[in-house]
Formats: structure tokens, sequence, C-alpha cells
């Protein structure tokens, strides 16, 4: 009784130590668009230190599950960041998560994997989808307020790139996207064959070149050749969407299992 009753006040000291370090990444994250490194640094030994000593201690049978959780997260966390879906801090916290928590705690419900960190990535993704009904029903309201094409101007766009313009972002004027440091353009001005000036969309903001794209577009802007709004993408951090997808893994569980346990299992 009392071994099980250590082992557990392990599996707290693991979660709030992951949360504690989650939020402040969140935070920083979201009022600078960037996460120290000193953050991870000091993140990592504690996480390692703490499911090793539960691991020592209680829990020898889960070595496989510790050593594979790690190694599969890591990959996919490596593999996500090179192709450009990831960013390096986003990476970085789901290898400490792998450290800190890499199989589900005591409490928590509905995980379909035994490697825990895939499960909260699931969740992030799921929850950072479902962002796509905000920007969708702004553009509606855009759309029913303004009475005009929603692309006007960008007619010679993909449909693909229009579709995503639609789930991730929505219409400002340049003068709110000028004066907002945390929505990014969603298009830019680009000298087309004829060497005029054109409006194009963007596949994904370009947070590097965030200030030559708004100053073109505010050019534009004045020059008459923008006259019914911008596309911009709020672009919120992966973190927060990892953080939620941490504390719905915890209470709530794998939010994808139950879903697909809804549409497939007959009643």
């Amino acid at each position: 009784m009392c071994a099980t009753l250590w082992s557990e006040s392990l599996d707290v000291a693991r979660v709030v130590l992951s949360l504690v370090f989650l939020f402040y990444a969140s935070w920083s994250d979201w009022k600078k668009r960037e996460v120290s490194n000193k953050v991870w640094i000091a993140f990592a030994p504690p996480a390692f230190a703490l499911t090793t000593v539960q691991f020592v201690l209680y829990t020898q049978w889960l070595l496989l599950h510790y050593l594979l959780s790690f190694a599969v997260t890591s990959a996919m966390a490596i593999a996500l960041f090179y192709t450009g879906a990831f960013g390096g801090a986003d990476a970085k916290a789901l290898m400490c998560l792998a450290l800190a928590l890499p199989y589900p705690v005591f409490f928590t419900p509905n995980v379909f994997l035994r490697i825990f960190p895939f499960t909260v990535f699931s969740n992030a993704v799921l929850l950072a989808a479902l962002a796509a009904v905000y920007a969708i029903m702004r553009n509606v309201i855009w759309k029913l307020r303004n009475k005009t094409n929603l692309f006007a101007g960008l007619e010679g766009e993909s449909v693909g790139r229009k579709v995503v313009a639609v789930l991730t972002g929505y219409k400002v004027e340049p003068a709110t996207l000028e004066r907002s440091p945390h929505i990014y353009p969603l298009e830019d001005i680009a000298v087309n064959e004829n060497g005029e000036n054109e409006r194009v969309l963007l596949a994904f903001p370009k947070d590097e070149t965030r200030e030559a794209i708004v100053a073109r577009i505010v050019s534009a802007r004045k020059e008459g050749k923008i006259q019914n709004g911008v596309w911009v993408t709020p672009g919120l951090p992966m973190l927060i969407f990892i953080t939620a997808g941490l504390i719905v893994a915890l209470f709530v569980g794998d939010m994808v299992w139950m879903i697909l346990r809804l549409v497939l299992v007959p009643r």
C-alpha cells in the first residue's frame, strides 16, 4: 500500500512538473513567439530523474515502454521539425514530455496507446484543427457583412490555397495587420511575368519576413491596389495546443480514439 502511494505521488510530481514547464513555455511562445532553450534544459533533467526513480523503485516492468516511448516520440518530433510542420520548441517539448510522462499515469482514462506523448500530440492536432471552426465563422460573417467575393483580387489562386486560407485565416484591414504583431499575413505582393505587382496567397505564414510583407501590403493599400482587406492568420503557437492536449489526455483521455470508437463501434 505504501509503495503504491509513493509511486502515485511520483506520478503526480511528473504531471505537475510537465504542466509547470509547458504553461510557462506556452506563455513565452504566445508573448514573444520564442521559447528559450533554457526551459528545456531545466525541464529535461528532473523529468528524467523522476521517471527513472519511479522505474527503478516501482515499475521495472515498464522499461520497454519507457525506451519505446522516448524513441518513437523523439523520431516523430524530429521528423515533424525537419519537414517544417513543427517548430524547434514544439519538438523539444514533446521530447521532454517523453522523459517526464512516457506512459499514462495512474488516473489517466481512455488512452489507446501506451506511448502517452503520442496521445498528447494527437489531442493537440485535433484541438488545433478545431480552430478552423473559428476561422470559418469569421469568414462567413465577413462575407455577409461586406457582400463581396472573399478572394477578390486573388481569383487566380488555386482552389487548394483558397481552402487553406478559409480554414486557417480570415480577412482584416491592412492597418489592423500593421499594428497587431500576433497576426501574420497569408498573402503577399509579388511581381508577375509581366513585371506588374499582384497579390498572391501564402501556403504558410512567414515569420522571418513578416515586416517586409506587411510593408508591401500597406504600400499596396495606399496605392489603391487592395480594396477589400487582406488574408491573415492568428498563428497560434502549437505549444498552446500541446499543453491543452496534455490536460485533455490526463483528465479525458485520447480524443481521437474516443471519436473513432463512437463512429466505428456499433451500439
